[in-house]
């Protein structure tokens, strides 16, 4: 049997997050239809009705975005039947170009809050693992850079800690990749093939690594979706003492939800040079362009 890695990005575009994070969370093929109906009947008992139905979709960035907490907060906790109405009124109007009322507001951020919850829950049910790597916003090749069509680093350090994993399963694994930008989607490819077919580590690691991504619509995977919120909170409340970064945080995602990546963060041993040494799922690299051993 084989791990599907639904893949994302969070903060690429440099704007808002504090962070560029690539990565996501493996689910065994075995649990992976068992996820999807588990996830869409999440969405139904927190929102009542299929988001998709509504033009929208789940992610970290709509389910945790500061104003949908501050209406989360701003009513007492409705009771589940009361939520799921409101929520329903509160999309039906948003259709209608109408404005909600204080109530369905609340709805609709206590909604968002416990789907989010929900899919950590269902993460940890199914025993998935979480992949990621960071590195600061705005970090940029240095003048006449020449690796460009090289696999970036903190790129690199995230196959190698996937490739862990499989090993210590004695399983195989694949990509399955949000569709973004095709110009994007084919050079990051490039890079892939490049990686494990012209490097001695990325040929070894072909043993269980399948260097093929499958690539589909978000909107149309749920583990694509999950790996979304994931990557937001890694983004904005996942942090470690060693690391060397002083970017902003939300301390709400933080407290709420730093915890969780942790817990679903791949830990295992790696090896460099005959020894071995304590490798982990998230990883943050400083500088992705010099060479420097993994952290």
């Amino acid at each position: 049997m084989s791990w599907l890695l639904f893949m994302d990005e969070s903060g690429h575009d440099h704007r808002v997050m504090p962070m560029e994070v690539r990565g996501g969370i493996a689910l065994h093929a075995s649990t992976v239809w068992d996820f999807v109906r588990s996830f869409q009947q999440a969405e139904e008992e927190c929102f009542g009705v299929r988001l998709s139905e509504y033009g929208s979709e789940i992610k970290g960035s709509k389910l945790l975005e500061r104003k949908r907490i501050d209406w989360a907060r701003q009513m007492p906790l409705l009771d589940a039947d009361a939520r799921r109405k409101g929520v329903k009124r509160f999309l039906t109007k948003g259709l209608q170009k109408q404005s909600p009322d204080k109530r369905d507001f609340s709805a609709y951020g206590q909604a968002s809050v416990a789907m989010a919850h929900r899919i950590f829950d269902l993460l940890q049910q199914y025993d998935a693992k979480l992949f990621a790597s960071l590195i600061p916003r705005g970090v940029r090749p240095p003048k006449n850079y020449k690796y460009q069509h090289y696999l970036r680093k903190d790129h690199v350090f995230l196959q190698e800690r996937f490739f862990y994993f499989l090993e210590a399963k004695r399983e195989h694994g694949l990509f399955v990749m949000d569709q973004t930008d095709k110009a994007d989607d084919r050079r990051f490819v490039r890079k892939l093939h490049d990686y494990y077919t012209r490097t001695g580590p990325g040929r070894e690691r072909t043993c269980w690594v399948v260097p093929v991504p499958l690539f589909v619509d978000s909107e149309m995977s749920l583990g694509v979706q999950a790996a979304d919120l994931c990557l937001y909170c890694i983004n904005w409340g996942f942090r470690r003492d060693e690391w060397d970064f002083s970017g902003p945080k939300r301390d709400d995602i933080a407290r709420s939800f730093g915890p969780e990546c942790n817990a679903l963060q791949f830990v295992g041993d790696g090896y460099r040079d005959g020894e071995v040494f304590r490798t982990y799922g998230i990883v943050y690299v400083p500088d992705p362009y010099t060479a420097r051993l993994a952290p």
